[in-house]
């Protein structure tokens, strides 16, 4: 909340002239401070009579009752209204006050307060006050004088509160539109590399190894500045060299052919899929946790493949990197392998250690 309110101050360029300025179209002066601090001690003494009535009036509302929810979330909310109503007879309207009421707008904005509710508090406040003023004072110039100076100072209230509404929503419509904006410029990339900007392999179409690294960078980079995570999975076909032997070559190009067809099927349009070289084949996941590759990817593309070739076994290493913390290039590749070479059928982490 407080980076928030530090932006939406440096968007509106809040400061003490400003809050002047605000204040003179207004026509709100001394004498009217002097008019709220007269009546402030009459709202003191009717405090808690006023917020009763005003959530009493609320909650009879049920679109506002399920804003407001449990009975804890109503006391805090009357206590930050026992609050907000002698601020408005403190006779202090300085920047401090201007903060808190940007505060109040930031936050009926991120619970969901539409601005036809947040008018209608605002007015149903500004009717009990002005009635319990009404009946505390007596009749006469100092009260008409507290009661316009209310009048004013609800209008400067309502402005700013409305303005971190505006500003709210004009923030929500640029993160979504840059966000859009790299998304169609990292699926343009995409569908460049899949149209031949990228070598392809013969055998299954797939980009080739020479290519991996660009197109692993391009991915990352893509997902930092968007603090997604990036999966990457290495699949090897298992005993690739025994199907060449006791099937034939012809076979073994079929095999790998359709591993490269499942594993183009499987992917989305974001997904980059490699042949690493021989019976090894990768593949880079955007915005996609390792548990998300394990459950949607792997499981499916292990479907298709029995479903094609029913003897053929595969083996598959997922890693992920980010959101938080990002590993380069060559750290992520050699992770992947390396969990692949452990899911082997009678490897274990011996075998690896072995061979370091």
């Amino acid at each position: 909340m407080h980076s928030t309110m530090k932006t939406l101050l440096e968007q509106m360029r809040i400061t003490e002239m400003e809050i002047d300025g605000r204040k003179r179209l207004l026509d709100f002066d001394d004498d009217d401070v002097c008019a709220l601090l007269q009546c402030r001690a009459h709202v003191e003494s009717r405090l808690d009579d006023i917020v009763e009535a005003f959530y009493a009036i609320q909650t009879n509302n049920p679109d506002i009752a399920s804003l407001i929810g449990d009975a804890d979330t109503l006391e805090r909310l009357e206590n930050a209204q026992r609050r907000y109503i002698m601020d408005l007879f403190s006779g202090v309207y300085d920047l401090e006050y201007t903060n808190n009421r940007l505060r109040i707008g930031l936050v009926h904005k991120r619970i969901g307060v539409e601005p036809k509710f947040y008018l209608s508090a605002v007015y149903l406040l500004h009717r009990l006050l002005v009635k319990n003023i009404t009946e505390a004072m007596e009749a006469g110039t100092e009260r008409d004088r507290a009661l316009v100076a209310l009048d004013k100072l609800t209008y400067f209230d309502v402005t700013l509160v409305f303005e971190t509404y505006i500003l709210s929503l004009v923030s929500e419509i640029e993160a979504v539109k840059n966000r859009t904006e790299e998304y169609a410029k990292a699926l343009e990339e995409t569908v460049a590399l899949r149209n031949g900007q990228l070598r392809t392999d013969a055998l299954t179409g797939l980009t080739t190894r020479r290519y991996l690294k660009e197109a692993l960078q391009r991915t990352l980079k893509a997902a930092q500045r968007r603090s997604e995570p990036v999966a990457v999975i290495f699949v090897d076909i298992d005993d690739f060299k025994g199907i060449n032997d006791q099937r034939g070559h012809a076979y073994g190009d079929r095999v790998l052919a359709e591993l490269g067809t499942v594993l183009k099927e499987t992917a989305r349009g974001e997904d980059t899929c490699v042949r690493y070289g021989g019976d090894e084949f990768c593949v880079v996941l955007a915005n996609s946790t390792e548990e998300q590759a394990e459950l949607a990817y792997c499981q499916r593309i292990r479907r298709l493949l029995a479903e094609r070739l029913r003897q053929v076994s595969i083996s598959m290493g997922v890693v992920q990197t980010g959101p938080d913390h990002f590993e380069d290039v060559d750290a992520l590749l050699c992770s992947a392998d390396r969990r692949m070479y452990l899911n082997k059928p009678g490897r274990c982490e011996l075998d690896v250690d072995d061979q370091a």
